[in-house]
């Protein structure tokens, strides 16, 4: 199925919140969004998967969806308690 996967794309990284909610880390959040392919199109070659993957996974960490924990001062509300 080569050809626009970016309402693929879109409708996945809106469900993400959904589907994703248990997810611990990246890898997890990749197996996830495998899985959702796997039953919602399984039409996609391997390479368009790959693709859905890596653009659902761009959008999610453009968003933030993986919080603080994976990026910023994990320390920074430390001091405010002292």
């Amino acid at each position: 199925m080569t050809g626009d996967l970016r309402p693929i794309i879109i409708e996945i990284a809106d469900q993400a919140d959904d589907f994703l909610a248990g997810a611990k880390d990246r890898a997890q959040a990749r197996a996830g969004i495998s899985e959702l392919l796997t039953m919602d199109y399984l039409e996609l070659n391997p390479t368009d998967r790959a693709s859905v993957i890596a653009a659902v996974m761009k959008l999610l960490e453009d968003e933030d969806f993986f919080g603080p924990e994976f990026v910023g001062d994990p320390f920074a509300d430390e001091h405010e308690d002292e």
